[in-house]
Formats: structure tokens, sequence, C-alpha cells
């Protein structure tokens, strides 16, 4: 394994997948001092690829005449992007003090990318949230008056209640691509908790890395569960076109 002092060098490279890999190897470890600056600086640079890829999607949606509405039968408007706001620092350093280990790339999301909302309706696409769109709201700052630490506790104590709570614990960023629809389904999608990698595990319809979730969302244009009829990859071919692979 190359020193630490080269991950960002060779991410920038274009060497991620590999670079990924040797963060994610070494668990908990990344936090050693003289890797976590540079792990860190790894991080917030996907973070930042993101945030570029995330406002040249709702840029081509927009333009196309897209809706960014609530999932529900109001389908009142929602704006798809909202940028950190002062309080995501404090809330950053409470999710480290109450669950101990957070993932790094997480915290870079939520210091450089903020909240993202991609359910709506596309002219050319009325189903468009079969397509589970990209919704990541780790601040919550749609409800400014209802603070996340206090919803995150709630989701911790009704976990504590269940049986077997011994399994691990799903901190909920978004709702499931069936809740999407606007139809009941399954438990959101969510990090796992307590973790002091690098990078985390995404779980939704699966479980992944996070990053390597946001790549393969990307690579879809926002969109990537497949969806009928068969042209709808078209305009995701669209959505997805030159955006930055993380």
């Amino acid at each position: 394994m190359e020193s630490s002092g080269n991950w960002l060098a060779r991410y920038h490279r274009g060497q991620r997948g590999a670079v990924w890999h040797e963060l994610r190897q070494l668990g908990s470890a990344v936090r050693e001092p003289g890797r976590l600056e540079e792990a860190q600086l790894v991080c917030d640079e996907m973070a930042r690829r993101a945030r570029q890829n995330i406002e040249v999607i709702i840029e081509r949606l927009s333009s196309a005449g897209y809706r960014f509405h609530s999932n529900d039968n109001d389908q009142a408007p929602v704006p798809p992007h909202i940028p950190p706001t002062a309080a995501a620092a404090g809330l950053a350093q409470w999710l480290e003090g109450r669950f101990d280990a957070v993932p790094m790339t997480m915290l870079s999301w939520l210091r450089l990318v903020g909240d993202v909302w991609l359910v709506g309706t596309h002219p050319q696409w009325k189903e468009s949230a079969a397509g589970d769109p990209l919704v990541i709201e780790l601040e919550g700052s749609r409800w400014p008056d209802e603070p996340m630490q206090r919803y995150f506790e709630g989701e911790l104590e009704a976990w504590g209640e269940w049986p077997g709570a011994d399994r691990m614990f799903v901190l909920p960023l978004a709702p499931d691509r069936i809740h999407k629809m606007n139809v009941s389904g399954g438990p959101p999608y969510g990090i796992v908790l307590p973790d002091g990698c690098a990078d985390g595990l995404f779980v939704g319809e699966t479980t992944m890395p996070f990053v390597s979730y946001l790549n393969w969302a990307f690579s879809h244009g926002g969109f990537p569960w497949p969806t009928a009829p068969d042209n709808h990859w078209q305009l995701k071919k669209a959505l997805a076109k030159d955006l930055l692979p993380l």
C-alpha cells in the first residue's frame, strides 16, 4: 500500500477506486495521526464533486420542466438542494459525540453538500419517482423548527426498544423508493452507525459503501432504479452526461 500522503494526489489522477479500497481496508485505523488529515481531504474532495454533480442534475431537470415536489398527494414544491447552513458544524459535532464514530464521508457531505431532494415529476416521465430519485437529508433543512438531534434521538430510542437490538442501527437519511412514490413502503435509507471508517455503509435496497451508492446514483442521472418503459434510459443518460465520478 502506498503511503497515505499519496491518497489525494492519486484520487485526482483517477485512481479513485484504489484509494477508496485502501481507505476502507484500514477501518477505524484511518483516523490515526498521519492518516486522518489526508483521508479527510479525500472525503471532502468527494463531497465537492458530488455537490457539483447535484447542481448539474438540478439545472438539467429544471431546464426540462421537471417539478420538484413532496412525495404525497399535495405535491407541494420542494427545494431540490439546500446548501449546508450555519448549524451543520454543530450537528456534525453532536453526531460524533452521540455515536462515538461517524463515517468521514457522511460528515463531509453534511459540511459541504447539504440536503438533496430529487423527488418530482418530469414532463416526459410522469412516474419518475419510480426511478428512486436521489434523496439525502442529513441536516433536515426543510424543517428548521424541528432539530434533527431530536429526530435522531427518537429513532435511536425506537431502535433500542425492538427485540434483537444488537442489530445495526441505521441513521435515516431518506425515504425508501416506495415511499418516494407516495406508497407505503419499507424502512428509510440511511447510514450504519457507529462506524469509524472513512466511508460508511449505506443501507437502501441493498447495503453498499456510501460512495459506491452515490456513484451508482450519478451514473443513472440521479435515478438509479430500473424503470419502464425502456426509453427512460435516454433521459437518465442525458442527465448523467459528463458527471464527475467520485
